[in-house]
């Protein structure tokens, strides 16, 4: 069964391997791409893989 396109907070927070409020706390200061649904946050997996590795490697100043 291939992976789901769009995850859940919690499963962001397994995914990061960070604590579920780390999650909120980044997406509501607009620092995690994530799109709210109702009450619900969901986060598109390609969307925040490509934000992991902008996180890994921040762009240098020239």
């Amino acid at each position: 069964m291939p992976p789901r396109e769009f995850l859940t907070t919690k499963e962001v927070a397994r995914y990061l391997r960070v604590n579920e409020y780390t999650v909120y706390r980044l997406v509501t200061q607009r620092k995690l791409p994530g799109v709210k649904v109702g009450s619900q946050w969901r986060f598109k997996r390609s969307v925040l893989e490509r934000w992991l590795e902008s996180q890994l490697n921040p762009p240098r100043e020239q």
